[in-house]
């Protein structure tokens, strides 16, 4: 049983049923969760060996949120700390352990909203990308404080991602509109500021979120509209401080349009782009307000590297690199 819900929400993952950086990293602490209470390991080595079984599995569902992979790193600590320890021990500190990740990321997301609200105005109108819990936090925690805000939502083409946006705004009661991705240059006079999410965060304080980020990113800095990215500080991306690139998904073709109807046509579908640090006056996260220049003390601060050490990724399989 144990087994099948872990591939369930393997490929709910991949295929998008559970989608957002958020979602997706809790579902994978989730599924480790359920990988420890449910083992029919004899010995704490069989057990290590399945739990690192499912952590390549959830691994090689989605390449570019770094939710995922933080989120599989933080739970897999346990299993470092614990060493030596029976069969019993390590399944409590994975399970607990997954809790603590879940718990932490939830209230990760009411802080930001908190935090955020701050910086949202009575009057504002503000604009959105895509289907993100922490700037959909940041709003609705705005508008509960009595704020009079309006939002603009887009699309979010091929998947519509705006449409899940739109729905929780309207049963908030806040009111919205919604527009296509490309009519953003047309409305952005009318917006007062742009809230969105992010996907990871580079150590140069680029973001990487939903395709189309990027370019209204650019429009609100053209317009001089200040722009909002609001993450949880688990989406900072700790192998941009050596260097490694964030791998940008491409997904099937088909969520664009169906290739049986113009053969020979090719068809790109990248699912996220990067926002540079430029374009983005701050990052609102669950610890505080930072500029994106502050992304490489975030990182090495959460994650605990230091200049001049090595990054091991142990329990995901890594190897030594020097920075």
């Amino acid at each position: 049983m144990a087994v099948a819900e872990v591939k369930r929400i393997a490929r709910d993952i991949k295929s998008m049923r559970i989608r957002g950086a958020g979602n997706i990293a809790r579902a994978a602490a989730r599924a480790l969760k359920i990988t420890a209470k449910d083992t029919r390991a004899k010995t704490a080595a069989e057990f290590t060996r399945e739990i690192n079984r499912v952590s390549r599995l959830l691994l090689s569902t989605r390449p570019t949120a770094v939710s995922l992979p933080n989120a599989i790193r933080y739970v897999n600590l346990s299993l470092e700390q614990a060493r030596g320890t029976d069969l019993a021990m390590l399944r409590k500190v994975v399970i607990s352990r997954a809790d603590e990740f879940i718990k932490s990321s939830n209230e990760a997301v009411r802080r930001i909203g908190e935090i955020g609200a701050n910086r949202i105005s009575d009057g504002d109108t503000l604009l959105t990308h895509c289907n993100s819990q922490c700037a959909l936090s940041v709003i609705e925690t705005a508008f509960k404080q009595g704020k009079d805000i309006k939002v603009f939502v887009t699309e979010s083409r091929p998947a519509w991602q705006g449409l899940i946006s739109v729905k929780e705004l309207l049963k908030a009661g806040i009111p919205t509109t919604l527009i296509i991705d490309s009519a953003v240059r047309y409305f952005i006079r009318d917006v007062s500021k742009v809230v969105v999410g992010a996907d990871s965060i580079a150590a140069n304080g680029a973001v990487v979120n939903k395709i189309g980020t990027a370019q209204i990113a650019m429009t609100a800095h053209e317009a001089r509209v200040p722009f909002f990215v609001a993450a949880e500080t688990y989406k900072f991306h700790p192998g941009t401080l050596v260097g490694q690139l964030v791998e940008i998904e491409e997904r099937d073709p088909s969520e664009v349009v169906n290739p049986k109807r113009f053969p020979g046509l090719k068809i790109r579908n990248p699912a996220f782009d990067v926002t540079p640090a430029e374009y983005i006056d701050l990052i609102i996260t669950e610890q505080g307000i930072i500029p994106p220049s502050a992304a490489y003390t975030v990182i090495q601060e959460r994650f605990g590297w230091k200049p001049g050490e090595e990054i091991f990724e142990r329990s995901l399989g890594g190897k030594k690199r020097k920075p």
